[in-house]
């Protein structure tokens, strides 16, 4: 967070953090985690580092987070801070989270904090049976907030709530094949 952002650091906002990307608000890392219907003893897998606050809010509930973050500069700051923090249970990798962390998976669960225009197939793949995914879809004229579920029939997907997130870069803005 900025030097200049920190007197609204409990304010329900977004903030701007480094490299044009922003802190969802937290109501909003509310309502994803929450999405996820953690237990507690999960292994999750998280798209989209930034600050590691949704990492850190994931750490307090489940038994391991695997976070990807695309921009070196955020997953180093990141990696960083959990461990200043002494947040032991979270690793932290820089790379394009479409193609998620396959040696880690399965993963009970998969949040990612950006909007992309599809489900990335390839982190599908690496859920488990009735594995939850939240994410805000980017539908064309509005972004959308939804949690998929794994079914042997394929994805259930039920649409929660209209939100505004930065957009996904890396492959999963490239056309499918």
């Amino acid at each position: 967070m900025r030097p200049e952002d920190r007197t609204r650091a409990y304010d329900n906002h977004a903030l701007p953090i480094a490299a044009g990307q922003t802190i969802s608000q937290p109501y909003v890392v509310a309502l994803m985690t929450e999405l996820l219907e953690l237990r507690g003893g999960e292994r999750v897998l998280e798209v989209g580092t930034g600050s590691g606050y949704q990492a850190a809010v994931l750490a307090s509930l489940v038994q391991d987070v695997y976070s990807i973050e695309i921009e070196p500069t955020l997953a180093d700051s990141a990696r960083q801070r959990l461990q200043r923090l002494g947040v032991g249970n979270v690793q932290v990798r820089t790379g394009d989270g479409f193609f998620g962390w396959p040696e880690a998976a399965p993963f009970d669960a998969i949040i990612i904090t950006a909007t992309a225009p599809r489900v990335p197939e390839r982190l599908v793949e690496q859920l488990k049976p009735d594995g939850r995914l939240v994410m805000p879809l980017d539908e064309g004229y509005q972004q959308t907030l939804i949690r998929a579920r794994k079914r042997p029939e394929g994805l259930a997907i039920e649409r929660v709530a209209g939100v505004l997130f930065v957009p996904m870069v890396g492959a999963v803005r490239r056309p499918t094949p």
